[in-house]
């Protein structure tokens, strides 16, 4: 057998239910390259060992006692955990009863929650799923910025090239996928923070639609936010996300569980589409980068080559549209329990949307709400048209390390951050599915990812489109997945 880490999610499932793989063994594997090589990638601020170790020997222990009650043979795992055994990590900005929680803010470096504390729902569904443990991502104060530099822990970088940024906020969970850290991840998405460092650490991630992924007990008022996958392939991210998409009553945007999982819409073939494009950012004087305009007209001729028509829209946003996004940003930022004598030690940034926050007036927030959702519209208007649609995920490749962080600025920071990230938020606005797909890599070995969105709730027609692209730009065999494996590795 390969590495254990050299194996996909799914694959590391089916292992250690047919005993080929113990859950001890497969901890300490991940374990051992953590302590060997995070220290270069920043991708956790907290490692869970001994809860990993733990959880990993209650699962060898239930497939002890199905083994033994199935006469001697791992069988098929019938009533067991989908991924019983396999170690995942959980982004530092969801609490988990008895780890340390910093939400990526040296204000809550030594912040422990109570064991008694309530779960959230996805950190429940992970366990309940069999996963183990291994600690939390790394990732920026509260979540803010489309980097993950911060004062928690060290910047989170790329494992294709450690001068580069992993993107943000879900960059600890990116950068631990990319360099074989974990095998898969959950994420948040705001503004783009699954997709953005997916791009930049060559890997998958998902923006599910709202309302796909339950916030419980607590959630977003705005909307914007839903948690998702980040993983290798199509398919793990497909399955973490059956995982993960269980309604609760009283959500305010429910959406039922698919009657079709989401991995076997990942087998079908999805037929002739009509998919949209756009490469212009609604962004006045943003530019995107010339290799990212290659890869973005070479994946339209792959889609056309699959059969598929590609038809040219025009960029459905309008100067200005995504000015609504910044009040109710800045609220969010503002929401933070930070105690006013600690106000100080936050970043820059987090404190100049936290005053324009607090400047806002209920009057204020309901306002730019209200026209969030004339802005979603819009945007579901031009997808209403076309079974997908694709995009370039940003319109550069992995940022350096600092350079769309500037603490004497910060509003020159949001604005390169947003420059730097023009197709993601509108989709968080609309509350639509989106998947960056890393369809390329650049003559210096940066990967470049590709954007597909869809309608609302139709999650499972865009994956089995992204697993028909993964079919056909990835050459077999190759164990590490899309493309040439990442330095850190």
């Amino acid at each position: 057998m390969a590495d254990p880490h050299e194996l996909t999610m799914l694959e590391q499932a089916t292992a250690v239910r047919g005993g080929e793989l113990s859950p001890v063994e497969l901890a300490e594997h991940y374990l051992r390259r953590i302590e060997r090589l995070d220290d270069s990638v920043g991708a956790y601020l907290t490692v869970t060992a001994d809860r990993a170790l733990d959880g990993a020997r209650r699962a060898e222990r239930l497939l002890a006692r199905r083994t033994a009650g199935r006469g001697g043979t791992a069988g098929g795992g019938d009533g067991l955990p989908p991924l019983l055994g396999v170690p995942l990590p959980v982004k530092d900005l969801d609490a988990v009863p008895g780890v340390r929680c910093t939400y990526g803010s040296a204000v809550f470096a030594g912040h422990t929650v109570p064991e008694d504390d309530e779960e959230p729902r996805l950190v429940a569904l992970l366990r309940e799923a069999g996963t183990v443990l291994l600690g939390k991502t790394n990732t920026p104060e509260f979540g803010l910025p489309a980097y993950t530099e911060g004062r928690a822990g060290p910047p989170a970088r790329s494992p294709y090239d450690l001068s580069r940024g992993a993107g943000g906020s879900s960059g600890g969970a990116a950068a631990a996928v990319a360099a074989g850290l974990a095998p898969a991840a959950q994420g948040s998405d705001g503004g783009g923070s699954i997709r953005i460092p997916a791009s930049c650490c060559g890997i998958v991630g998902v923006k599910p639609s709202r309302g796909r992924v339950s916030p419980a007990p607590g959630g977003d008022v705005s909307g914007l936010a839903t948690a998702g996958p980040l993983a290798r392939t199509v398919r793990d991210a497909a399955a973490l996300l059956d995982v993960m998409a269980a309604p609760v009553p009283g959500d305010p945007v429910p959406l039922a569980a698919p009657e079709t999982p989401f991995l076997r819409w990942c087998d079908r073939t999805p037929g002739r589409l009509r998919i949209g494009r756009w490469a212009r950012p609604d962004v006045p004087g943003v530019t995107v980068a010339p290799e990212v305009l290659a890869a973005y007209e070479r994946t339209s001729a792959l889609l056309a080559g699959l059969g598929h028509e590609v038809v040219d829209l025009e960029q459905p946003l309008r100067p200005g549209d995504r000015d609504t996004f910044t009040p109710v940003w800045a609220v969010m930022a503002a929401l933070a329990p930070v105690p006013p004598e600690r106000e100080a030690e936050l970043l820059p940034l987090t404190r100049w949307l936290r005053e324009r926050g607090r400047e806002a007036s209920g009057l204020d927030y309901a306002r730019a709400l209200e026209s969030m959702q004339r802005v979603g519209r819009r945007l579901a208007a031009a997808v209403a048209g076309c079974d997908a649609v694709l995009t370039p995920t940003l319109a550069q490749p992995p940022a350096p390390v600092g350079a769309l962080r500037n603490d004497a600025d910060p509003a020159a920071d949001f604005a390169a951050q947003v420059a730097f990230t023009p197709f993601t938020g509108p989709w968080n606005i609309a509350g639509l599915p989106a998947v960056s797909l890393p369809v390329e890599w650049t003559e210096d070995g940066l990967p470049v990812g590709m954007m597909l969105g869809a309608a609302h709730g139709a999650e499972g027609p865009l994956l089995a489109l992204a697993a028909q692209v993964e079919a056909a730009a990835v050459p077999r065999p190759r164990a590490w997945g899309w493309g040439p494996r990442p330095r850190v590795w």
